[in-house]
């Protein structure tokens, strides 16, 4: 089987792991990765191999004509940008989530990938995790019945992230935990719920607790340290209900609260019983059985979900199969991202195109 030449531009927390499994993956040899920082290009290709070069500068890559592919795990201001001129020269990509910072640039990404006639992933990993695709059989067998409703929560206490960097500065990020956390947990509800059409959005976003970035307590910071002489001027609390064509989603999630209660799950609430799906874990069934109240906790081997995304976009490039997570399937999650910051800043209910 042919062999796909990678690259990966963005060496942070993502972008190692996408170095990670190109590296591992007989499908891929991975040629380049790619970080303004040299010492996190140099550690990246070191743990990738001998054959894997470091670049400050991607265009070398760019230019490579054996260069087949790349991920680009930049800051979500340069998806569109990066992400348009590597379909341009001819390349495929896997793009991480968000797709972009508005549907306007998604929709430029998506129109050049047609144009150029290369295959667009978007990096909504949950949609290969072994409980997510378990859970969503069950509600397709219909073992829950019909779903009326999913409630997404995702909340930690105090976890903003790399504060005073790029994610917390909105021109680079567009926005906080909702485009951050809430992006894979509403793409995962979708996914599961066989992608019911959103309608309208009503939502209501915080930026409290790290405004001051020099007063702000916290016991973790991943994507840290912070940086003082940065801004906090997105959202670190988010909630609100969207409704579709089929089930409601409520969701609440928060990068930081003044509550030291953690929540990371999905509940499907269906008229014959209700999955309670842990984020990137197991799931639990609940169903009523002739007068009996029964909880199924299902058990099933699980595989790395990074592993499989990179496997998947691989095999679909060397076989010109479509891809799980083609961007034209999370479209609707990047609507539904617009719809909340408009209702959020509108203070109203928003219809979603």
């Amino acid at each position: 089987m042919k062999r796909v030449k990678a690259a990966v531009i963005g060496c942070g927390a993502i972008g190692t792991v996408h170095a990670e499994h190109y590296a591992a993956s007989p499908l891929a040899d991975l040629a380049y990765v790619v970080d303004i920082i040299p010492h996190k290009a140099n550690v990246t290709a070191r743990k990738a191999g001998p054959n894997t070069k470091a670049l400050t500068d991607y265009h070398e890559a760019l230019n490579d004509p054996s260069v087949d592919a790349v991920s680009v795990c930049l800051p979500n201001n340069q998806h569109c940008p990066v992400t348009v001129e590597w379909l341009e020269a001819g390349k495929h990509v896997m793009c991480e989530k968000p797709i972009a910072l508005n549907v306007e640039e998604a929709e430029q990404m998506r129109a050049t990938a047609r144009k150029k006639k290369r295959m667009l992933v978007i990096g909504v990993v949950n949609r290969f995790n072994d409980g997510v695709l378990h859970a969503r059989d069950v509600i397709q067998r219909g073992q829950v019945g019909n779903i009326y409703h999913a409630s997404v929560m995702f909340k930690q206490y105090r976890c903003i992230p790399g504060l005073g960097g790029w994610f917390t500065t909105k021109a680079e990020s567009g926005g906080g935990v909702m485009i951050d956390w809430g992006v894979h947990y509403l793409d995962l509800a979708l996914f599961c719920l066989g992608f019911p059409k959103p309608q309208s959005i009503s939502g209501t976003a915080h930026a409290v607790l790290g405004r001051d970035v020099r007063k702000y307590a916290y016991l973790d910071m991943w994507a840290g340290p912070p940086d003082y002489k940065g801004v906090c001027d997105v959202e670190e609390f988010a909630a609100g209900v969207i409704r579709t064509d089929g089930p409601a989603i409520s969701f609440e999630g928060a990068w930081a609260q003044n509550v030291q209660e953690a929540a990371s799950h999905i509940d499907f609430l269906g008229d014959k019983g209700g999955i309670h799906l842990r984020y990137g874990g197991s799931f639990t069934v609940y169903t009523d059985k002739n007068g009996v109240l029964c909880r199924t906790e299902p058990s099933y081997r699980s595989k790395n979900m990074y592993q499989v995304e990179i496997e998947s976009f691989l095999e679909c490039l060397i076989k010109g199969k479509p891809s799980p997570a083609d961007i034209d399937t999370v479209m609707s999650t990047q609507k539904v991202l617009d719809g909340f910051y408009k209702s959020a800043a509108e203070n109203r209910e928003v219809a979603i195109p």
